[in-house]
């Protein structure tokens, strides 16, 4: 089936380390930025959410909110997991508290709310991030290496949500990671060379 998707976001001429004059339009649904190591899907996506700026070319995107959450730094070690949520569930104004309630519950966090970010295991860590992005309610929603790190029962959570999401016709989302599971359909894919 094929559909056809507004443009929801789109770059001309990037460039920033590996990233180099890059042209690309993401529509509705789910797309992915795949590469190996060290090829820029992490700077890209950084790049899309305004986090770095780049050494030239631009980032368009229709108004609206752009999700973006990096919570490995250090910086976050003392937040709780609560005080995350409800920090970034300020930056959006569509953010679904009913989804993240739902989602804290199927992926197990809700044991962990009040513990801070540095007594989490990395899979754990790492659901504090994604929980909050399918929350987040953003028109476009950024994704860097949702599964890293996580139990299988997990992994398919979020499968069986990315999977839903690629209907979406006003929403984008844009997963990073080394390639698309076998699982999984996308709008676009970018492959990062």
């Amino acid at each position: 089936m094929s559909t056809i998707h507004t443009p929801l976001l789109q770059t001309l001429d990037l460039s920033l380390g590996p990233i180099q004059n890059l042209s690309f339009t993401w529509s509705a649904g789910v797309s992915w930025v795949c590469g190996d190591e060290g090829k820029g899907k992490t700077t890209l996506l950084r790049l899309l959410a305004g986090d770095l700026q780049p050494t030239a070319g631009t980032v368009v995107m229709d108004e609206g909110s752009v999700f973006w959450a990096d919570l490995q730094d250090d910086a976050h070690d003392a937040t709780t997991v609560q005080a995350c949520w409800d920090a970034l569930r300020g930056r959006h104004a569509n953010w679904n508290d009913a989804l993240l309630e739902d989602l804290a519950e199927e992926l197990n966090m809700n044991p962990h709310r009040e513990k801070q970010l540095h007594m989490l295991s990395a899979g754990s860590r790492r659901k504090v991030m994604v929980v909050a992005a399918l929350a987040s309610g953003a028109a476009v929603t950024l994704l860097d290496q949702p599964f890293a790190a996580l139990d299988l029962a997990s992994v398919r959570i979020i499968q069986d949500f990315l999977r839903e999401a690629a209907t979406h016709t006003n929403r984008a989302w844009i997963v990073a990671d080394y390639e698309v599971p076998a699982s999984l359909q996308a709008t676009r894919v970018l492959h990062l060379t």
